[in-house]
């Protein structure tokens, strides 16, 4: 099977890296949302609030349904928002299958960015992240398939490849829950399908405004001098999952093309001249990450921007005659061994905004 569109990631305008013959984020004209309802789980974290952002301002879509557990959250995004009349928003949890399904009701599309995404908080509550994770994704899935929703898709992260920690066994498990989930459909028109992308400059929790706030003391402490990380900005990434909604056929997992950076350049770009301690690496964390494995590269097909991560089951019917790129044996798509980097100056640009310096 082939995808018939280009797909962008788009916006890597970064002086004179190698990435400067991707100057613009793709913003096609996406009729897909046209007069349809949308809900997208986890809806008031970071991704909902930008996806909310882009779709609202780009689409015209009939509503958009924000899906989360808290108020405070939502009362903020309502203001944000300014009562935005086709923002809805439901209290409720991914656990709840319930509930789910009763604010499915009506749903065209699905965006499933609810999860339990601390890892040290996931090693130290195994049994919520499995709940969360898991048992969550796989309400979301009943609850779409009950309700005939056209189109789901979910978020993964890297760590869900070769997993060290539970945050990412638990991706890792949804992942395979929402590729396989296309084979419960029977005859509805229900189709599953993920998106899976590395670190996000300025996402809730992320290492950028630690080391904002470290370099205040002209210190900052690093895990491991020689760890890399795949990274790319929010709107990227959402930009990203508007595409992949917009080519996916059900079953496909979407892997990006994003630059890496060394943790000590992202350390000397926000904090340069500051005393970068070792500390060690923590429990659960990697030296590197992986966005596809070898394994994976057998059923893969490579285009401009992106990979796609082909399922290997009888739902899947392949095109033959397609010229779409096959990966050589053994290829990984690993943040050491990536062919685009992120120099200093690059970083900058993409936190040059300050509300990337800070937690949302």
């Amino acid at each position: 099977m082939q995808l018939e569109l280009p797909l962008e990631l788009g916006k890597f305008k970064m002086g004179d890296a190698q990435l400067s013959d991707r100057e613009e984020i793709y913003r096609g004209v996406n009729p897909m949302f046209a007069g349809k309802t949308v809900l997208v789980t986890g809806g008031t974290g970071s991704f909902g609030k930008k996806f909310a952002e882009i779709v609202l301002r780009e689409h015209e879509p009939k509503s958009l349904r924000i899906f989360s557990r808290g108020e405070l959250l939502q009362l903020q995004m309502r203001e944000q928002f300014q009562g935005d009349g086709r923002l809805r928003f439901f209290i409720g949890d991914v656990r709840d299958k319930e509930r789910l399904s009763r604010a499915m009701n009506g749903v065209d599309i699905v965006v499933h960015a609810a999860a339990l995404k601390q890892v040290p908080a996931c090693e130290y509550n195994p049994l919520e992240a499995v709940r969360t994770n898991i048992d969550g994704a796989a309400n979301v899935i009943d609850a779409a398939i009950d309700n005939e929703v056209e189109k789901v898709l979910a978020i993964s992260t890297d760590k869900a490849v070769w997993p060290v920690n539970l945050y990412g066994a638990t991706k890792l498990v949804a992942e395979k829950l929402f590729v396989q989930g296309n084979a419960y459909t029977g005859g509805r028109k229900t189709r599953f399908s993920v998106v899976r992308y590395g670190n996000v400059v300025g996402s809730r929790g992320s290492v950028i405004p630690l080391f904002y706030e470290q370099r205040k003391a002209g210190r900052i402490t690093v895990t491991d001098d020689r760890m890399t990380r795949f990274w790319l900005t929010l709107e990227q990434g959402v930009y990203f999952v508007i595409n992949c909604l917009e080519q996916m056929k059900g079953g496909e997992i979407f892997v990006p093309k994003i630059p890496s950076m060394r943790i000590t350049d992202l350390a000397e770009a926000i904090a340069p001249g500051a005393t970068q301690e070792v500390i060690g690496i923590r429990a659960g964390e990697k030296l590197h990450e992986c966005l596809l494995t070898g394994e994976e590269a057998r059923h893969t097909r490579e285009f401009d921007t992106y990979f796609v991560v082909e399922p290997e089951h009888p739902f899947w019917k392949k095109d033959a005659g397609s010229t779409v790129k096959s990966l050589p044996e053994g290829f990984e798509y690993s943040s050491n061994s990536n062919d685009l980097w992120l120099s200093a100056e690059d970083l900058l640009a993409l936190i040059g905004s300050p509300d990337l310096r800070q937690v949302d």
